[in-house]
């Protein structure tokens, strides 16, 4: 099994490879979309983060 940074790069790397195929969205667009993907990712982090210190009684 790959670690979690390897599977975040994968699937950032995947996303910037569907961006380029939608040519119908302007640059604006793909850079906010890519921007609310990395802060989606960032949270969903954040709230593992949250729930394993909880979960082990550190908070």
């Amino acid at each position: 099994m790959t670690s979690v940074p390897a599977q975040l790069f994968i699937v950032l790397v995947s996303l910037l490879l569907v961006l380029p195929a939608v040519e119908a969205v302007e640059a604006g667009d793909a850079i906010s979309l890519f921007l609310v993907e990395v802060l989606c990712i960032t949270s969903i982090c954040v709230c593992l983060g949250v729930y394993a210190r909880k979960r082990n009684g550190e908070v």
